[in-house]
């Protein structure tokens, strides 16, 4: 069977060794020898145009001439079967993007084409035992504890025990270590995806104490908030977890995001999370295998089951298996009937093996990757099934999990896997001490993801300079020499410029708890709130379905607020507008919201109205909930909460709340009706309300959002596909798409706004506290006076948008050195 079409003829021409083209006349006219000799007839034309490419450690393209075995796979060609053998046509075809060798290599003559035909004719005859060289790498699967090399100079984390034995070796110089101020913006942007706040960067340089770059570490893996805000990102790109996009319009296609979130808040086990993906107790970790019912007719390789095989092989083993989907793999031993066996497991019926999307005729027996250590029984039903697939998975014994893991986690901090690419993982490691090392160790500490990042972090290694890359390397092998430059992430880039503007949106797309809550205080707020709304209500009335109205409140502050935080939530919806301004919204009444009101709130009078509304086929109860506390800077404490002090009149239209004074489109407005709250509201509102009003929501964060141009623009990735790592380039679309984003500038203005309300003492010292929010340094006087120069004495809100998009743009805040 011809496997490759015209669609993949420029996968052809990198994976296949060949010659030039001839006519059928050239073909026909060199006589082949009676008997093929394969040592002295086809192993020199194969030595002479192939093993470069396709020999020993090479396999461009996937594709090996080692042995028969790899030079037979997937029927590139077949013994006996000149025709059916599709590489002797790559030889043959005279379109250059198709040919083989490749346009700018040398030929072969038309005889030796002959050879190569008779030797497929005489049924490809191979010396026993023979090779061109070693087999493809294969991975140990047990673990492996490697014995460490002594410490030299006192440098006793295990990760520098083992480089600095590999840089002794490679005979390459330790790189140099890096200063106090590029130590602690890398690491923040690598744990919790923010560059440190100022006064972080100042109270960490004026740490005299030996230990306070481990201080620091923990300190930042303690926040577990801002973790699990940046490392949402990275999960969900594995996950291909999003809020929107293919599938969610018609419901094919579910999130796992509130799991996922809460999962990393509480830093659980990673064997304990995968088990839950691949086993799902609940509905909430589910989205993971149930992948994506795409509409209309799909392939045989787009089947949820055949997703199921795919996404848990390249996420959790770094096997890409989309290959072995359709045909047997080019780049590894994976054959066809391994993908449909781990198939197999997830589906709920019977499937057939389809080969080049043409069904086989073969029913798939659910099946593990990896017999050795035990397999699934497919007789069991199907929860019964992941339950076993999720048991082996995490295996003690299975250290391809444990590997991939450990790898994914050391590219992120170092800019490079100890394999790479991250979802090769049948690739030859750099240095297979060490990942074997991270690997036992994360198993040793019950998987716990930060005690490895902590590990990574405290390092010698980690805490060097980047690599200077060069052309020296020899023959294209990797060598270590230190972390690499990383680029920024999208969502890092947006929450430093959303921190620095104020620009954040007060209201995220991801439906996740991010408070901060002390339990001990919680215990002592009071409850003074109640269920209120219209007149329609009154009397123990029933309102009716769809009806809207507008809730209001006015109140005054003696002193600006220093913090301000409310619990809302209606039964069924509602929108919440402060001073004129949309804070909050909800259309689902048990989820009871936490929202900020201090950048809202002010010295003096404050205006809060709520549009409500009512939903349902029919009459059903309806009732606003709200409770606000606002800390007047020590003062005192106010409470503003919905009680018979409120009002209530006819919902206007939002254009109206945000331009015009309650006072002129609220005239009527009569007292609010308190309504009898009903056990399902009052189950789970009091002991939420109490610990909304006790805690505190940080910055929403960009990975809480949906993907927008921006983020786009930045590199953030369609999710539709697992994705285990971002480009590092960003290319000319995305760079011009960046410069002349709305979003972007948007945030700027607010940012340049923001800042100009301070009381700055020059220019100078404007332009100096940007340095040190974005880049973690002070400006350079050169780079103080020629940006000072430029926004001049007086700032005005372009001049000091422009100065912002300047420092932006700067390699420097881009990339993670």
């Amino acid at each position: 069977m011809r496997i490759l079409r015209a669609s993949t003829v420029l996968f052809c021409a990198l994976a296949f060794c060949g010659v030039s083209t001839f006519s059928d006349q050239d073909l026909q006219a060199a006589e082949p020898p009676a008997k093929i000799d394969f040592s002295h007839q086809i192993v020199p034309i194969l030595r002479k145009h192939c093993t470069a490419c396709h020999s020993a450690g090479k396999a461009e393209g996937g594709f090996s001439i080692n042995d028969r075995e790899s030079f037979l796979d997937d029927e590139m060609a077949i013994p006996g079967d000149v025709d059916g053998s599709y590489f002797l046509e790559l030889i043959a075809s005279d379109d250059p993007d198709m040919q083989m060798p490749p346009k700018d290599r040398a030929r072969v003559s038309a005889e030796e084409v002959a050879l190569l035909q008779s030797w497929v004719k005489a049924d490809m005859p191979w010396e026993a035992g023979f090779s061109f060289g070693d087999k493809f790498y294969e991975p140990p699967l047990l673990p492996r504890r490697p014995e460490l090399p002594a410490a030299v100079d006192g440098r006793e984390n295990p990760i520098d025990r083992i480089i600095d034995a590999y840089l002794t070796e490679k005979m390459v110089a330790r790189p140099e270590p890096i200063s106090d101020e590029q130590f602690l913006r890398r690491v923040s942007l690598d744990i919790v995806g923010l560059p440190p706040t100022i006064e972080e960067l100042e109270a960490f340089l004026a740490d005299p104490s030996p230990n306070k770059r481990a201080k620091a570490i923990d300190a930042l893996l303690a926040r577990d908030i801002d973790y699990a805000d940046h490392w949402l990102s990275f999960w969900n790109d594995l996950l291909r977890n999003d809020y929107d996009g293919t599938g969610f319009i018609t419901g094919g296609r579910s999130q796992i995001t509130t799991w996922l979130y809460d999962a990393l808040r509480q830093n659980k086990p990673y064997d304990h999370l995968t088990r839950e993906l691949i086993a799902p107790p609940t509905a909430g970790s589910r989205g993971f295998i149930d992948g994506i019912k795409w509409r209309g007719e799909v392939s045989a390789g787009q089947t949820v089951a055949i997703q199921f095989s795919q996404n848990v092989s390249q996420s959790l083993l770094g096997i890409n298996m989309k290959c072995a989907s359709c045909h047997n793999s080019f780049i590894d031993h994976w054959k066809l009937a391994d993908a449909y066996g781990l198939a197999a497991v997830y589906a709920d019926q019977p499937i057939e093996l389809h080969r080049c999307d043409k069904p086989t005729g073969e029913i798939a027996k659910a099946a593990w990757l990896f017999p050795e250590l035990g397999n699934i029984d497919p007789e069991a039903s199907q929860p019964e099934r992941l339950k076993q697939l999720a048991a082996l998975m995490t295996a003690p014994e299975n250290g391809r999990f444990t590997r991939t893991i450990a790898n994914r986690v050391w590219q992120r901090f170092m800019g490079r896997g100890v394999v790479h690419p991250l979802d090769a993982m049948q690739s030859r490691p750099w240095n297979e001490d060490l990942l074997d090392y991270l690997a036992v160790y994360l198993a040793d500490e019950n998987y716990d993801l930060k005690q490895l990042m902590r590990l990574i972090a405290n390092s010698q290694a980690y805490q060097s300079q980047t690599e200077v890359i060069s052309d020296d390397s020899k023959d294209g092998e990797y060598d270590y020499r230190g972390p690499q430059a990383k680029r920024m992430t999208a969502e890092q880039f947006v929450d430093a410029v959303w921190r620095l503007s104020g620009a954040a949106p007060r209201v995220m797309d991801a439906k996740v708890n991010r408070l901060q809550t002390d339990s001990a205080e919680s215990a002592e707020v009071k409850l003074v709130a109640k269920w209120i709304w219209g007149d329609s209500a009154a009397g123990g009335k029933i309102p009716p379905s769809d009806e809207t109205i507008a809730l209001v409140r006015t109140f005054d502050l003696g002193a600006q607020p220093q913090s301000a935080i409310a619990a809302i939530t209606c039964d069924n919806e509602f929108q919440l507008f402060v001073n004129r301004k949309e804070v909050a919204s909800s259309t689902t009444w048990t989820d009871l919201q936490s929202v900020s009101l201090t950048p809202h709130l002010k010295k003096g009078p404050n205006e809060v109205v709520v549009i409500a509304k009512n939903a349902g086929s029919g009459p059903n109860p309806a009732g606003l909930y709200f409770q606000a506390k606002i800390d007047l800077a020590g003062k005192e404490i106010v409470t503003i909460a919905s009680d018979e002090s409120w009002n209530w009149t006819a919902a206007p239209k939002k254009e109206i709340i945000t331009r015009q004074p309650l006072a002129e489109w609220a005239k009527s407005a009569q007292s609010a009706t308190i309504v009898p709250a009903l056990d399902v509201w009052t189950a789970s509102v009091e002991s939420a309300t109490k610990l909304s009003l006790t805690g505190e929501t940080p910055m929403v964060r960009a990975a809480l959002m949906k993907g927008d141009f921006l983020m786009r623009a930045l590199g953030r990735p369609n999710r539709d596909q697992v994705v285990s790592s971002r480009p590092d380039e960003l290319t000319t679309l995305e760079a011009i798409s960046l410069a002349n984003g709305p979003e972007l500038d948007a945030a700027l203005a607010r940012g340049a706004q923001q800042l100009l309300t301070q009381n700055w003492a020059s220019s100078r010292e404007l332009v100096d506290h940007v340095y040190m929010s974005l880049l973690s340094r002070h400006a350079t006087d050169n780079e103080q006076t020629i940006l000072a120069e430029a926004i001049g004495d007086k700032p005005d809100q372009q001049s000091v948008q422009d100065m912002l998009w300047t420092v932006l743009m700067l390699p420097e805040f881009m990339i993670i050195r």
